[in-house]
């Protein structure tokens, strides 16, 4: 009897026990656990260590109260008539207030965000136009997570970031625009290589034109040196020779210049040979014609 009644006490210290170690349970940090009984909804449980009424209560699930980020790729047509693909990350995660309304309202989260995510994207981008999409791609994100924020409010769910990360043209429409895009450049670098060449031709023009003004300002100054320096000559020998006219002077000047050339062009290694009537009569009509020209030139200029 002694013996029955020991077996019986153990059997009730392990039911006790096994009921005492079963009413306790713990929740992870960022984690809440929704306690039910008898199928009903009872409380929430925060992380740490908590009890619960063995047989009576259960640990229905937990609810993960960490950022949670869903990939969406959208494809829609913009206003021209473009097919884009665009990539989108939501980042959410459950509001701990709210752990009922996420728990038991909303069985598929990422299947309703992305209902939404087409919604508000299927409004806007069709009437917008490629560049415009690229444009305002920041507007599509915060019209994206405006609309979310409200829906998805109601289903204990809150809208941290949405994150529109990139533009995908149709591959043809993308290179396309790299098509234009290399043109324009090089339209750009044909108007700055023609303005280039138009500067180099004006400067070369403004050089040549400097170049002849003072080449003929040069000829201008030894013409004149050269009138100067031979009405001295005139006047000195007229000076020492009396009655002779200064026309007379003017033809000797002539006929020794004349001589002093054929004596330079003879001194000269690399002249070739010239033929020159050298009568005293062909010497006489040179000096004629070259004063006569100098005359002329002197009324011209006067």
């Amino acid at each position: 009897m002694d013996v029955f009644l020991v077996i019986l006490l153990a059997i009730l210290a392990i039911i006790v026990l096994s009921l005492v170690l079963g009413s306790f349970f713990t929740v992870n940090t960022a984690q809440v656990a929704v306690i039910t009984r008898f199928g009903k909804f009872l409380r929430v449980a925060d992380p740490g260590l908590n009890w619960k009424v063995p047989y009576f209560d259960t640990v229905a699930g937990m609810v993960s109260l960490r950022v949670n980020q869903i990939t969406l790729t959208m494809e829609t047509k913009t206003k021209d008539n473009v097919f884009v693909t665009i990539p989108i990350s939501v980042q959410n995660r459950v509001r701990p207030e709210k752990v009922y309304d996420a728990y038991y309202k909303l069985s598929d989260p990422v299947a309703q965000i992305k209902s939404y995510v087409e919604q508000v994207i299927l409004g806007h981008v069709p009437g917008m136009t490629l560049d415009e999409v690229f444009a305002t791609q920041s507007s599509i994100a915060a019209a994206v997570k405006q609309e979310l924020d409200a829906d998805m409010a109601t289903f204990g769910y809150e809208i941290v970031n949405v994150l529109v990360t990139d533009i995908v043209p149709d591959a043809n429409v993308k290179s396309a625009m790299n098509d234009i895009n290399a043109a324009q450049r090089e339209q750009v670098a044909a108007n700055a290589r023609g303005e280039a060449e138009k500067i180099l031709v004006v400067k070369k023009a403004e050089a040549e034109a400097e170049s002849k003004a003072l080449q003929g300002q040069g000829i201008a100054n030894q013409r004149k040196a050269i009138i100067e320096g031979l009405q001295a000559s005139i006047e000195q020998f007229q000076k020492v020779v009396e009655g002779a006219s200064a026309k007379e002077v003017m033809q000797l000047v002539m006929v020794t210049q004349y001589f002093d050339t054929l004596k330079s062009i003879g001194e000269s290694d690399k002249t070739n040979t010239l033929f020159l009537s050298h009568s005293p009569l062909a010497v006489k009509e040179v000096s004629e014609q070259i004063l006569d020209s100098m005359l002329v030139a002197q009324r011209a200029n006067g």
